[in-house]
């Protein structure tokens, strides 16, 4: 898949998820195997962005991989201003957040609200690919609600405004993440525009990402809640898809090093007091939330990152050496 002069190594790219796709996260999931990382939505809002959350959305130091930047807002100017200070920062692709279907961004008609408002949608994908000379893409919805699924006429209006590649979640705004995402919309708008269209929404398994590739005919694939806490799901989804065979499951070597290595990295982006309570959130994610109960209630407790970075540290030595006798029991 090419986005501008940007060829994708494979179909596979991180999506968007506030609080949890930073820096760490991506190049975690970059470096498993997925081609592209799209970053934190950032407002198109000068105003909020004198805190520390912003700050580090608005940093590209130490990002792998191309740096795409999400920007979310429902003023043309602004939208537009924001771009170009985002690409003067070093943002090499900048998206658009119209998917987004949280009633915080919604309620300033940003994010998915925009779907409501296709005069409105055309005004800011205009402003904003003539304001930059980096390519822009776009994250949409299927629509407002069920009865108003109207992802083929914004698809149609991003492709004559110049947008570069279109990712749709398999979702109306109504929908939240509820239900089972639904395919047939996004196949229709791969099917109505030629611009690059990805699919998004519970791609959870290689089989699963095979079918949604084969059912609407997309170009790629956008995978968010489905890595949290499983990185490697890039590397399993394109063995599969070179090859048709599962690989093995993660190794419990292998997750101890990834968690141990996440942590490092989110101490180091966010610093020791915010780094231990985001920690407590990406490592619940990697965790079997019955057999390992005891273990996240003793993790959330902890205030140290030392005392963070021990406690898996242990629990995966023990964990190993337990496995280690089963083996030698079993032989």
């Amino acid at each position: 898949m090419q986005i501008g002069p940007y060829q994708l190594k494979n179909q596979l790219i991180v999506a968007p998820m506030a609080g949890v796709t930073d820096q760490a996260f991506r190049n975690l999931c970059l470096r498993y195997g997925a081609a592209m990382a799209v970053s934190e939505m950032l407002l198109a809002n000068p105003d909020v962005w004198d805190t520390d959350k912003s700050r580090l959305r608005l940093s590209h130091s130490g990002e792998e991989g191309i740096r795409s930047v999400q920007i979310a807002g429902a003023d043309p100017d602004a939208m537009a201003w924001a771009a170009r200070y985002n690409v003067e920062q070093g943002a090499q692709i900048i998206d658009i957040n119209m998917g987004c279907p949280a009633k915080k961004v919604n309620k300033r008609l940003a994010g998915s609200a925009l779907m409501q408002n296709p005069e409105l949608v055309d005004q800011i994908l205009k402003a904003v690919v003539g304001a930059v000379d980096v390519p822009v893409t776009l994250k949409i919805r299927t629509g407002w609600d069920p009865d108003h699924r109207n992802g083929v006429q914004i698809a149609r209006i991003a492709e004559d405004s110049g947008i570069a590649s279109l990712a749709v979640h398999g979702r109306t705004r109504q929908c939240m993440y509820k239900g089972d995402a639904e395919y047939d919309t996004i196949k229709a708008i791969k099917q109505s525009v030629s611009i690059p269209v990805v699919a998004n929404g519970d791609i959870t398994t290689p089989e699963k990402a095979r079918y949604v590739l084969d059912y609407t005919g997309v170009d790629a694939l956008m995978i968010g809640r489905g890595a949290q806490g499983r990185p490697w799901l890039f590397r399993e989804i394109q063995h599969y898809l070179d090859t048709g065979e599962k690989l093995p499951p993660v190794t419990v070597e292998e997750k101890r090093q990834v968690m141990l290595d996440h942590l490092t990295k989110l101490y180091a982006l966010y610093g020791e007091f915010k780094g231990v309570r985001f920690a407590r959130k990406h490592i619940g994610w990697y965790l079997d939330q019955d057999a390992q109960r005891d273990f996240r209630a003793q993790f959330n407790k902890l205030e140290s990152a030392a005392e963070q970075y021990s406690l898996v540290e242990y629990y995966f030595d023990e964990l190993i050496s337990e496995l280690d006798k089963e083996q030698i029991t079993n032989v």
